[in-house]
């Protein structure tokens, strides 16, 4: 159940990031605003990365095989 809120977090997050986008290439803001719209997608972005970081070391650590990281392809189509 944490994982599955972790990940809808993330998604919630990436939409928030493309709504901010959306706002800010509209250019109907004024410049107050789209300095704070700007200010929010870089902490939300920075928040996105660290997420996909997290995901990246666990999938590593989940591949490790005693010492030695075994690099296999993801293939989607798998399942």
């Amino acid at each position: 159940m944490t994982k599955e809120k972790k990940a809808i977090d993330f998604e919630q997050q990436l939409e928030s990031l493309e709504a901010l986008v959306e706002s800010l290439e509209s250019g109907g803001l004024s410049l107050e605003d789209s300095l704070k719209s700007f200010e929010q997608g870089i902490k939300v972005a920075r928040d996105c990365q660290q997420a996909l970081k997290q995901a990246e070391q666990k999938v590593e650590l989940l591949m490790r095989q005693g010492d030695e990281l075994v690099s296999q392809p993801f293939d989607t189509d798998s399942e």
